[in-house]
């Protein structure tokens, strides 16, 4: 299975775990990625309150260099541009005078046939659900992991067309498939704060610390997640709710990606756990050997 691969501006830079450990299973399960060849950002969260027509032309833009590789679909990790990637696709495509003002500022018209697809829909593909638990060797039945997909990922529902927006289960049928356990909650798909981190950082305290606080009631032991923003929020903010309530929580923050290379016998350095601030050493034994090429 090939796909266009855009990692966005967060997987080539604070989110680059994310990236590595994406490349580092995709061969193991049969998929090869196939970067866009001059990507450029999405406008993330920022550009639609600057202008509508920038936060739909910097995605389609994008769109329309998936079609000049003729591939008709691309694989989008982080959940900011696979949303902004998937508004810019419905809007053109269903809204034909705003299909003519994008088209006109972007270099080449969007004909609207790719289709943007998020990891988790193709990693929660039954034959791929089959070939995980296949490639899964390691022992990992010690974690209990609560799967948080944050606020984006499924909405709008309208837009996102994926999983079930107010309790999606594809992360935790991915990573059961692995052999891992993941555990009901409440809070999967809570907002932590996003980008509110450098301007709310209150905001940002309170709300990801109601979410450290529930992974803890639940009995989780870690936490997986699809973003590179709440990865940040949960990670690097973790120590810092930790002095403010006087608590401990603990809980390593990995990126799903890294516990599927975890199950397949992957080393921890290889997948970037060293870069995570909350240590998870203590949690997972790494396995000695690289894996192969």
């Amino acid at each position: 299975m090939r796909y266009a691969y855009y990692p966005g501006c967060s997987l080539h830079s604070t989110g680059s775990e994310f990236d590595n450990s994406l490349r580092a299973i995709a061969p193991r399960l049969g998929v090869e990625l196939d970067e866009v060849k001059g990507w450029i950002c999405c406008g993330s969260t920022p550009a639609h309150s600057v202008s509508e027509l920038l936060a739909l032309a910097l995605p389609v833009a994008n769109l329309g260099l998936v079609e000049q590789m003729e591939a008709d679909e691309v694989m989008v990790p982080c959940a900011s541009c696979f949303r902004r990637l998937k508004s810019g696709h419905l809007e053109t495509t269903t809204r034909p005078e705003v299909a003519a003002r994008v088209n006109r500022v972007v270099d080449e018209p969007y004909r609207g046939t790719v289709k943007v697809s998020h990891p988790l829909e193709i990693f929660s593909d039954r034959d791929m659900l089959a070939k995980i638990a296949e490639k899964a060797t390691a022992d990992l039945s010690h974690l209990r992991v609560v799967c948080y997909y944050g606020c984006l990922l499924t909405r709008p529902p309208k837009v996102m067309q994926f999983d079930r927006h107010e309790y999606p289960m594809s992360m935790d049928a991915v990573l059961r498939s692995a052999g891992i356990a993941t555990l009901d909650w409440d809070f999967k798909t809570m907002c932590c704060g996003a980008a509110f981190s450098l301007t709310e950082t209150d905001i940002v305290y309170k709300l990801t610390a109601e979410i450290l606080d529930e992974a803890e009631s639940v009995g989780a032991n870690a936490i997986a997640v699809a973003c590179p923003l709440c990865h940040a929020n949960l990670d690097t903010r973790q120590s810092e709710i930790e002095q403010r309530q006087d608590k401990e929580y603990g809980l390593p923050v990995f990126y799903f990606t890294q516990l599927m290379g975890l199950a397949m016998g992957m080393p921890g350095a290889y997948l970037g756990l060293g870069k995570h601030l909350v240590d998870a050493e203590e949690l997972i034994e790494t396995a000695t050997q690289a894996p192969a090429a």
